[in-house]
């Protein structure tokens, strides 16, 4: 199970640290996405972090257990405000990406947890 969360928690680390890097970087298209979610640009900054803080969170999670547990769970929690603000609006072709992010993070919740 270890290396299972392992693996799985190094493959989330970099697709959130990709993510985190568009959102410093403010490619058009996700400007674009950001004005159809209703969102303010300043907020760019602060989801960045978050997922930043959230693959450190998992990568420290392999040798201190409750950080990568508390990790996973965070961003679990932002995955399911990402998938509900992408309903609100009607954005329908967003919000299967982040349901998929929000269940790798439930199992990685899972995986760290049974391996405590």
């Amino acid at each position: 199970m270890f290396i299972t969360y392992a693996v799985v928690a190094a493959l989330m680390s970099m697709v959130l640290l990709a993510s985190a890097g568009a959102k410093f970087t403010r490619p058009k298209r996700l400007v674009d996405q950001m004005s159809t979610l209703s969102l303010p640009y300043g907020m760019l900054p602060f989801l960045g972090i978050a997922q930043a803080a959230g693959a450190g969170g998992l990568v420290v999670g392999l040798w201190w257990g409750p950080l990568g547990i508390a990790a996973a769970v965070c961003l679990a929690l932002y995955f399911i405000g990402a998938v509900a603000t992408h309903l609100r609006v009607g954005d329908y072709e967003g919000a299967p990406p982040a349901a998929v992010l929000t269940a790798v993070a439930v199992a990685l919740v899972v995986l760290r947890s049974a391996t405590l």
